[in-house]
């Protein structure tokens, strides 16, 4: 028998996460990436978190610097920089981790599913043949392969290179 672990799910399963101050997508600092807030990338336009609580292993969440709702208060500049942004993460998620598929999209409005409403982020979810098992049919709980540090660890040097060259340092 062998034994899955996520033991980071368990705070937000029984609903006692720390809660964020401020907005998630709203980072402190100006520091291009941060392990400890699972920053991956961060630029003028977007930024790049690793899902503290996935669905997958790899869930990315992607969102404009500006604090806007709606996909429809997006520039034309920022609709191509996040449409950029997909990109990059997607392909970096695709030579890392080698799924099989994704999952892409976002939400709008809390009946949508929103949990940041007032935020618009896009999620991709890495998916794999058969990644998901009885577990999340019979007891409403996914299991994540791989720790969230590992995965970050794994991720970042590609984001780092997407960074302009004098913002790769993490000061």
């Amino acid at each position: 028998m062998k034994t899955l672990m996520a033991p980071w799910r368990m705070e937000h399963v029984l609903g006692n996460a720390e809660k964020v101050s401020g907005c998630l997508f709203e980072p402190p600092g100006k520091k291009p990436f941060d392990r400890e807030l699972l920053l991956l990338y961060r630029d003028n336009e977007s930024l790049v978190l690793l899902n503290r609580f996935p669905y997958a292993n790899g869930h990315l969440l992607i969102a404009p610097i500006r604090h806007i709702a709606c996909i429809t208060d997006l520039t034309i500049h920022e609709q191509a920089g996040l449409m950029n942004m997909l990109s990059e993460a997607t392909k970096t998620l695709r030579e890392y981790l080698q799924p099989d598929g994704f999952n892409v999209g976002c939400n709008i409005g809390s009946v949508a599913g929103a949990g940041i409403a007032d935020h618009l982020h896009f999620h991709i979810v890495p998916r794999w043949k058969d990644d998901h098992n009885f577990m999340t049919v019979l007891a409403d709980v996914r299991s994540i392969p791989e720790h969230l540090l590992t995965t970050y660890d794994k991720l970042l040097p590609a984001f780092q290179e997407l960074l302009p060259t004098q913002t790769k340092k993490n000061d």
